[in-house]
């Protein structure tokens, strides 16, 4: 399946163009549009989730990443990264900084190749979507359209304890993992505390919690209320980790 990943919102014109192109070109390949509203502008937040939802992922899926800032910029490569038995399409600017780098099979590529006709703003659409579809189809990278290159630099943007998505319940999600926390640990963010515990109806409705979510990172919320709005919580918000008594 292709797989996108993206900070194009999840209303406007662009997703739908995506898949568009993936319909024409990748005829009869699932497409699944995993998250459309990844911090925008933000690849290193952004590395932090797609490395999380990645892993749920069977091998041979085809992601096809866009938090591009840069697009149009020679400050970043377009890229193919193989990693873990899965693809990843995109710019090369921190977005697959948190992917899995130990797998023997990991490669990359610059994609050299370009469209009769390249927008200087989407080259999601114009540029990685075709490769992604290439990708699905079973082509694989060569020629004289792409050129071996090093791996991205793993963990080069790595972020302290911090916010990295708020989903529709307001939901805060960190891009810390189970293992970096003790169970009587509390975490601290915006002036509120939050204490640890297995699921929403361990603690009072209207009350606040930490736990470790199905993606395997530790997530913040209130019992049936919107922790973003009541505590003011956004993307970048660091966490102070205080240890259990």
């Amino acid at each position: 399946m292709i797989v996108l990943f993206t900070d194009f919102g999840p209303g406007g014109p662009y997703t739908g163009q995506l898949q568009a192109v993936f319909c024409q070109q990748a005829p009869g390949i699932p497409v699944v549009d995993l998250v459309s509203d990844v911090p925008a502008y933000n690849p290193a937040a952004s590395a932090c989730l797609l490395a999380a939802l990645a892993s749920g992922f069977p091998k041979g899926c085809v992601f096809l990443c866009v938090v591009d800032p840069g697009v149009g910029s020679p400050q970043r490569a377009p890229i193919v990264l193989y990693t873990g038995g899965r693809w990843y399409v995109g710019p090369d600017n921190g977005l697959f900084g948190q992917l899995d780098s130990g797998q023997a099979d990991a490669a990359c590529w610059e994609i050299l190749w370009r469209p009769p006709e390249l927008s200087n703003t989407f080259h999601g659409r114009d540029l990685f979507a075709p490769v992604a579809a290439a990708l699905a189809r079973g082509e694989r990278p060569g020629g004289g359209d792409y050129r071996k290159r090093e791996l991205p630099l793993f963990g080069k943007d790595s972020l302290p304890p911090q916010l990295i998505y708020l989903d529709h319940f307001g939901n805060a999600w960190s891009n810390l993992r189970a293992e970096c926390l003790a169970p009587d640990a509390r975490l601290q963010v915006a002036g509120q505390v939050f204490f640890h515990a297995g699921n929403y109806a361990a603690v009072v409705e209207g009350g606040c919690l930490w736990y470790v979510n199905s993606s395997g990172l530790v997530e913040l919320a209130i019992n049936q209320g919107n922790a973003a709005r009541s505590h003011n919580l956004r993307v970048g918000l660091t966490l102070e980790i205080i240890a259990g008594t």
